[in-house]
């Protein structure tokens, strides 16, 4: 019989492809999610069940009625500079959210956990590219309050048996390449799709900060494929089902690119520039952030199938042309 899995937050970005791709799997897909960032259409590959994480009873219940053999956590809010603004919600929705399934796990006897944790956890990096065993020291809120789950992790394992694998992805881009779900967040935070936006007559792309010690003065990332980051955590699952300890693994290319390169390869894709403008430093934000995935590549067996920035890049274009408006540009 097919392991069922319960996503949290499987009607947002990543969620969805992870459930997209559990789907494709041969898994039973449960989603859990209520709706404030998440969509319905997003939701494709199994049963919604609409609910808050942040209430164990509603966590405990789903697990219960769809006899859930482990769970995928991705109910989180993540953007870096409403964190700075607002460390109490983050704290409240990342930390209270994350422990409340957590307990529902240890009540309901599930020992399986996968957790959507990120690169902002490591703050600053000392050095580059970035391995797990750089010092976790975070500079805003949202990684602090994804390292606060990290640290109760073990806690969890020690008493009730629970193993985790924690994910910590760089930055999430692109479509799915079937271009049956796609990005849309309102408002949108993420760089590639407000370039996008930019080059579809919305407002110039404000780029945060051109003097940071970079090359061209722009912030540098680790730009990962969101169909490659569902399909680590497939990766992750059934490397606990077949028995394996709790770890964690980064997850990006391993190739740093600028936001000018960015907007480069979105005006490449476009065929027409990206207008965009400069736009004072944003709070929290570090220069350089890329990945050694060594450790994901040895132990999971992942290797990303769109290393490229210009592919990434392409998959997103098709769905927000396709998209204009994101799920409401499709009929009902």
């Amino acid at each position: 019989m097919a392991r069922t899995v319960l996503v949290t937050g499987g009607a947002g970005y990543i969620g969805s492809h992870a459930a997209k791709a559990l789907h494709r799997r041969g898994y039973r897909v449960v989603v859990l999610d209520n709706l404030t960032a998440g969509h319905r259409e997003a939701v494709r590959y199994g049963p919604l069940v609409e609910g808050d994480v942040t209430d164990t009873a509603t966590v405990r219940r789903a697990i219960r009625e769809h006899h859930a053999d482990a769970v995928m956590h991705f109910a989180a809010w993540l953007d870096v500079g409403e964190s700075v603004r607002n460390p109490a919600g983050y704290y409240r929705n990342n930390v209270g959210g994350a422990l409340a399934v957590l307990e529902a796990l240890a009540a309901e006897r599930v020992a399986l956990f996968v957790f959507s944790s990120t690169c902002a956890t490591y703050g600053e990096p000392a050095t580059t590219p970035i391995d797990e065993s750089h010092p976790q020291q975070p500079i805003n809120s949202y990684g602090e309050t994804k390292l606060a789950v990290e640290r109760a992790l073990p806690h969890f394992d020690r008493a009730y048996g629970i193993r985790s694998i924690s994910l910590r992805y760089f930055n999430a881009a692109g479509a799915d390449p079937d271009g049956e779900i796609g990005e849309d967040h309102s408002p949108e935070i993420h760089l590639i799709p407000r370039a996008i936006d930019a080059v579809l007559g919305g407002p110039p792309l404000q780029v945060f900060g051109g003097d940071y010690p970079t090359p061209d003065g722009t912030c540098l990332r680790d730009y990962v494929h969101v169909s490659d980051l569902a399909e680590a955590h497939v990766l992750a699952l059934e490397r606990l089902l077949e028995g394996g300890a709790s770890s964690a693994y980064n997850l990006g290319t391993g190739r740093p690119h600028s936001v000018r390169d960015v907007i480069d390869a979105v005006g490449q894709v476009a065929g027409r520039p990206v207008p965009w403008r400069l736009a004072p430093r944003r709070p929290g934000d570090p220069a350089v952030l890329y990945a050694s995935a060594a450790k994901a590549r040895a132990e999971l067996g992942w290797t990303p199938r769109f290393p490229d920035l210009g592919a990434i890049v392409d998959t997103a274009w098709r769905w927000h042309r396709a998209h204009p408006a994101g799920y409401r540009s499709r009929p009902a």
